[in-house]
C-alpha cells in the first residue's frame, strides 16, 4: 500500500480529471482550473467522461485550454457524470488502475463526494497519484467547511422558498418545502434560518414530533398567524401526506412543495465559481509536487489538503448551536 504522501518516482506528465456521483454547480470552475493550472505546468490533460463509469469504458479525451472556455458560468458538468457500482468491486478497481495507466494518465483529480473518493483512495493504492475535490451540495464532507456546490444550491432554494412563502401568506396556508439532503441536513438548516422557517425537519432528527409540530401550528392559529413554513429534508421526507395530515389535524390549508433537482442546477455563485478555481488549481499544485491521495479542504479560511483514508473516518454532525438559533428565531 502507498503510504501517505508517499513520492511519486516520475514527475507528473498526465492528469486525468472526472467529475463522479451527483452533479454541483461550480464542477466546471473546478474542472477548467484543473486544465489551465496543469497546461500552464507543461502537463497534458485528459478528460474523463461519466465519471468512473466513463473510466471504465474508455471514454477519455483530450482537453485544451480552449475546451473549457465560456465553461465557468456554466451549471452541472461538461464531463457528465454516473454513478458506477463496479468501482465498488476489487475487480473494477483494477481495471480501472490499468485504463488510467494505459492511456499514461499518471494522476488523478476526482471531483465528487465521498463516494468518489472511496474510489479515489482505491487508486491511490494501486499506484495512481490522486487528490479528490469536494463537489456536492449537501456540505456534508467532514474535512472542509466548504463544498463545491453548496453556495449555489442553498441560494436557489432560498430564492424559491422566498416565492413560496409569498403565496402562502397570500392564501393563509401552512406550507411544506422539501429540499434536498438525503442523509445531511445542511441544506434545510441554511434554508430555515435563511427564509424565517417555523419549523426545520432534518434526517439528522430521526424521529421529529408530529404531534408538537401540530400543536404548534395550532398555537401560532391562535395568535393570528396567517402562514407557516416548514423546510423538510429529502432524508424525512414523506411531505405530501405529511401536508395531508396537518391539514386534517388544524383545519390550515396545507401544500407541499418538493423542490427536487433544479437545486443542482443554474449558473454557480461568485463564491462556488472562485472556490471551485483554487481547489483545482491547487490539486494540480499537490500532484506536481509529489503528492497522493489527499483531499483538498477549506478549513479556518485557509485551503488544506487531507489524507483520504482520514477525510473518509472523520463524521461531520450539524452544528447544535446554529440548530437553536434557528428554533429561537422561529418563535
Amino acid at each position: 500500500m502507498i503510504e501517505e504522501d508517499a513520492a511519486v518516482k516520475e514527475p507528473i506528465r498526465t492528469i486525468g480529471v472526472l467529475t463522479s456521483g451527483g452533479d454541483a454547480p461550480g464542477m466546471n470552475a473546478a474542472i477548467r482550473a484543473v486544465v489551465r493550472t496543469a497546461l500552464a505546468c507543461g502537463i497534458k490533460v485528459r478528460g474523463i467522461r461519466r465519471g468512473y463509469h466513463g473510466l471504465l469504458k474508455e471514454e477519455i479525451i483530450d482537453l485544451s485550454a480552449r475546451d473549457v472556455s465560456d465553461t465557468i458560468q456554466r451549471g452541472g458538468t461538461i464531463l457528465q457524470t454516473a454513478r458506477c457500482a463496479s468501482m465498488r468491486t476489487e475487480e473494477g478497481q483494477q481495471k480501472a488502475a490499468a485504463i488510467c495507466k494505459k492511456y499514461g494518465i499518471d494522476g488523478l483529480v476526482v471531483i465528487g463526494g465521498d463516494g468518489s473518493f472511496a474510489g479515489a483512495k482505491a487508486l491511490a493504492h494501486l499506484g495512481v497519484n490522486t487528490i479528490g475535490l469536494p463537489g456536492t451540495i449537501d456540505l456534508d464532507i467532514a474535512c472542509t467547511e466548504y463544498t463545491i456546490g453548496f453556495d449555489t444550491a442553498v441560494n436557489t432554494a432560498m430564492e424559491a422558498i422566498d416565492k413560496v412563502r409569498d403565496t402562502s401568506t397570500s392564501h393563509e396556508r401552512c406550507s411544506i418545502i422539501e429540499v434536498m439532503g438525503r442523509d445531511a441536513g445542511y441544506l434545510a438548516l441554511w434554508c430555515g434560518i435563511a427564509n424565517g422557517a417555523e419549523k426545520i425537519l432534518m434526517p439528522e432528527e430521526h424521529d421529529y414530533d408530529e404531534e408538537a409540530l401540530i400543536k404548534d401550528i395550532k398555537e401560532c392559529q391562535r395568535r393570528g398567524k396567517k402562514n407557516y413554513i416548514i423546510i423538510n429534508a429529502e432524508g424525512v421526507g414523506d411531505s405530501m401526506n405529511m401536508a395531508k395530515r396537518i391539514e386534517a389535524a388544524t383545519g390550515m390549508e396545507t401544500r407541499a412543495t418538493i423542490l427536487g433537482h433544479m437545486q443542482r442546477g443554474g449558473s454557480p455563485t461568485c463564491k462556488d465559481r472562485v472556490y471551485a478555481s483554487v481547489m483545482g488549481a491547487k490539486a494540480v499544485e499537490l500532484l506536481v509536487q509529489g503528492k497522493t491521495n489527499r483531499v483538498v479542504g477549506y478549513m479556518h479560511g485557509e485551503y488544506k489538503d487531507f489524507d483520504i483514508n482520514e477525510a473518509l473516518s472523520m463524521k461531520k454532525t450539524v452544528p447544535d448551536y446554529q440548530y437553536d438559533i434557528a428554533k429561537t428565531l422561529a418563535l
